[in-house]
Formats: C-alpha cells, sequence, structure tokens
C-alpha cells in the first residue's frame, strides 16, 4: 500500500491509496445529476459497437464538496494547458449528459 502523506506539512491530510485502486478506472464519459442534497457523479466506460455502457463507479458527494472539486478540476486544467497547450474541444459534444434523475452537466 502507498502512503502519500510522507513528510507531509502538519495542515495536510494522511491519504492511503491501495495497489488496486492506484491501477484507476478508464472512463470516457462522465454524467452528473443532483438532489437538492448531493450531486451524483457517475464515471462511465463506452465501447465503440456495444450498444450498451457501463457505470463503473458512481461518487455522491455534497453540493459544496462538488463546488470543490469543480474549482480543483478548473485549476488543474489550467495548469494542465500551461504545461501542455490548449486541449481541444470535446469529441462529441452531442453525447447525452444525463440519463434521468436530475438535471445534470458533465
Amino acid at each position: 500500500m502507498e502512503d502519500f502523506g510522507a513528510q507531509q506539512d502538519p495542515q495536510e491530510m494522511n491519504i492511503e491509496i491501495d495497489e488496486d485502486t492506484a491501477e484507476g478506472t478508464y472512463a470516457n464519459l462522465v454524467m452528473v445529476s443532483h438532489t437538492p442534497e448531493e450531486f451524483v457523479i457517475d464515471f462511465i466506460r463506452m465501447v465503440p459497437g456495444v450498444p450498451k455502457a457501463k457505470v463503473k463507479h458512481r461518487v455522491l458527494v455534497t453540493p459544496s464538496h462538488a463546488k470543490r472539486i469543480l474549482a480543483a478540476l478548473e485549476e488543474n486544467v489550467e495548469r494542465y494547458e500551461n504545461a501542455h497547450g490548449e486541449i481541444d474541444p470535446p469529441d462529441h459534444p452531442d453525447r447525452p449528459m444525463n440519463f434521468g434523475g436530475g438535471v445534470g452537466e458533465a
């Protein structure tokens, strides 16, 4: 198990990640929906030629945490673009952004 908390600032969290989780899961579509109490973020893998896509992971967060995730993504996209150039627009802007439950955007 990796320990990403070694020699950190005292105000930072000590976070551990097991090997299976560290490998990650590929997703090429994200759908977001919400209720008044939570945001639901579905990470989906679509395979060409397969009519059904599969939700690989679902993450539920509070509205305030969703806003912190948005800020972290914006900051990291800006850092990425500063280092590697502007990210091209989405390949498939016509893909569905939600599939029921609440209004969502991805």
